[in-house]
């Protein structure tokens, strides 16, 4: 099979011409050489995933800025890294809080894990104010009108903001 006949040709020319370029760019970014290399993939990964799967769309990779494009799809990359990171040391702050006794195990731990960072992840794009309401009525089990006083806003908003997530997290929910 030809080089122009394989469907992942477009994709494997732009790894190869912006991979490198890429990681230096996360490298310098993240101080970290691993995180860089993981992001680095995921960013190709993404962009694969994100296309639609056609044989005339796989074959037509041509990008006007491919190192715009990738440096804004990296970078998201990596604002979700530091906020698993910063989810991820709350809890385990929370944690050491407890008495050793009600600690959970292990396997708990990760799975409170998991299931924080799939929250995160379906919050993700709202509203800051609606992702608050949520978080203070799911977690704090606050309700509507202390939710209120606590954001400084109408109870009206309150439930426009909790509806609004609920929606967002039924519709996004696997």
């Amino acid at each position: 099979m030809s080089a122009a006949a394989r469907p992942d040709h477009g994709i494997a020319e732009l790894y190869a011409e912006h991979h490198g370029w890429l990681l230096g760019w996360l490298k310098r970014k993240l101080g970290n050489h691993g995180d860089a290399a993981d992001l680095a993939q995921d960013t190709f990964m993404r962009l694969m995933c994100s296309r639609e799967d056609t044989p005339e769309r796989r074959a037509n990779w041509q990008l006007r800025e491919p190192r715009a494009y990738l440096s804004v799809v990296a970078g998201r990359l990596v604002v979700n890294l530091y906020r698993r990171r910063s989810l991820e040391a709350a809890w385990l702050e929370a944690l050491a809080q407890q008495p050793p006794a009600l600690a959970p195990s292990p396997e708990e731990r990760l799975l409170i894990l998991e299931t924080l960072n799939e929250l995160d992840a379906l919050l993700d794009g709202l509203p800051p104010n609606a992702r608050a309401a949520f978080l203070l009525a799911q977690i704090e089990g606050l309700r509507q009108a202390d939710i209120a006083a606590r954001l400084n806003i109408s109870e009206r908003s309150v439930k426009r903001y909790l509806v609004q997530a609920m929606a967002r997290c039924i519709l996004l929910a696997p």
